[in-house]
């Protein structure tokens, strides 16, 4: 068991930022959180921990908490949920910054699917995806969504090195049959079909019951899927509904992009009005569809989503960097619908892996568009884009009730958070009239990954 005692920071709600001072936090060794008690006096824990049966070595068995090892929080340190990243590619992570500026599809052709068709090598899947776990933990991203490239081994390797480290993941092999160099596709639907079985069954015999790693359907986009592939992946979705899991598998694929991807989309599959008519049909919009950038929507396709209960993926490092244009997702409409929204980093896409920088990024995409819709669109507020980065994020991926928030019953993945650090990086320093809430936002708009000292995952430390 664990224990806290200081500040604890969090956003159950859109736009609000609930700030715990002086709370008692109580970590269950299963990895949920036992207990929060607010307003307690340092000198009264040992008194509290004891009244609840919680002290001592050891008590008929049980673990229970040494009060000596208490964590009593500084000032300057507060404990939040861990970010949760809705769409990164792990492949990617040795690219990332590369073809900044390119259209979309001379990226993929020039820079990304020349770069992926490495990940054949299962060794030097290895080494890529270790330091990119490794990095995303030390940046405090508890869950990440990934794509895996195309080969079956290597999203294998990616599931295993997730779960050696402690990420909560979702993890997808990429699916892509055609319009991608010989080298990097796959021969066909039945192949991609074939292997993604296969890496789903891995992934369910590495963590049978889904405590840290789950599969997440991954058709790259309509672009490099035949039809064939298309209604296959959906037919898995159909058959992944059962009555302990009825809303079926995670998926995940790209919508609405960039003009030069919707355009090519458009000439592929002229028979769909849209991309959600094309998606809907082959039964892949569901309420656990993660829908990556969507930065292109009418309101007819905004209300549809809706109600289908898709998730939105925002990524606006990669959205203002590659594709081909300032392309500011409408994140506003999504979230006046009640559409499920997130931040993603979209590393290789986006030149930083830092979702600090993706909230950061939401707040300038949200005033720009703010601008081009002449007032209609408000731009976001930090608790909002904190929101997105956590609670949001984690209800995109279908973890609302497991994670997002520090509240008890949930599992505790979290980080603690040190704004006058050992080691001092670029935040913005702390004065000594500073409220919690100044700190909090100092944080939130200068803080990197050095002030993020811990990072905890089910209650295991990952880093410190």
């Amino acid at each position: 068991m664990r224990a806290f005692h200081g500040t604890l920071i969090h956003s159950p709600k859109l736009g609000e930022i609930e700030i715990l001072e002086d709370t008692l936090l109580v970590v269950a060794d299963n990895g949920r959180i036992e207990a929060v008690e607010p307003r307690v006096d340092r000198g009264k824990v040992p008194e509290l921990l004891q009244a609840r049966g919680m002290t001592g070595n050891q008590n008929d068995g049980e673990k229970s908490i040494d009060v000596a090892d208490v964590q009593y929080l500084e000032r300057t340190q507060f404990v939040a949920p861990g970010f949760v990243d809705t769409h990164n590619h792990a492949p990617q992570w040795g690219m990332r910054g590369m073809g900044q500026g390119l259209h979309i599809l001379d990226w993929l052709d020039r820079i990304t699917f020349p770069h992926e068709a490495r990940f054949a090598d299962p060794v030097h899947a290895r080494r890529i995806y270790a330091r990119c776990v490794t990095a995303f933990l030390q940046q405090g991203v508890t869950t990440a969504s990934y794509y895996g490239s195309r080969h079956a081994e290597a999203t294998d390797v990616l599931a295993d090195i997730c779960l050696e480290q402690g990420q909560r993941a979702l993890v997808g092999k990429c699916n892509m049959d055609r319009n991608a160099p010989d080298t990097y596709r796959d021969t066909d639907a039945a192949e991609s079909l074939r292997d993604t079985e296969a890496c789903l069954a891995h992934i369910r015999s590495l963590d049978p019951d889904g405590r840290l790693l789950q599969y997440v359907l991954t058709p790259r986009f309509a672009i490099t899927c035949t039809p064939e592939l298309l209604r296959g992946l959906g037919d898995i979705a159909a058959r992944s509904k059962s009555e302990a899991q009825p809303r079926g598998l995670a998926i995940q694929t790209h919508f609405n992009e960039a003009e030069q991807e919707m355009a090519s989309t458009r000439a592929l599959f002229p028979e769909f009005r849209d991309e959600v008519e094309l998606y809907a049909h082959f039964g892949l919009l569901t309420p656990r569809t993660i829908l990556a950038h969507c930065c292109y929507a009418t309101d007819d396709e905004l209300d549809r989503l809706g109600l289908l209960g898709c998730g939105v993926a925002h990524c606006p490092v990669s959205n203002m960097t590659v594709g081909g244009g300032f392309m500011a997702a409408p994140v506003r409409a999504f979230l006046d619908r009640g559409i499920p929204v997130g931040l993603g980093t979209d590393s290789g896409g986006g030149f930083s892996s830092s979702m600090l920088d993706a909230m950061r990024q939401a707040l300038v995409a949200s005033n720009a568009r703010e601008v081009q819709s002449k007032g209609e669109l408000k731009g976001l507020t930090i608790p909002e884009v904190f929101h997105l980065a956590t609670m949001g994020g984690a209800r995109v991926c279908g973890l609302q009730d497991k994670v997002g928030t520090l509240e008890v019953g949930k599992e505790f993945d979290a980080i603690l958070v040190n704004a006058d650090p050992v080691r001092p990086g670029v935040m913005t320093m702390v004065e000594e009239e500073d409220s919690l809430a100044t700190v909090f936002e100092k944080f939130v708009m200068t803080g990197d990954d050095r002030n993020i000292e811990q990072v905890f995952v089910r209650g295991r430390l990952v880093k410190s």
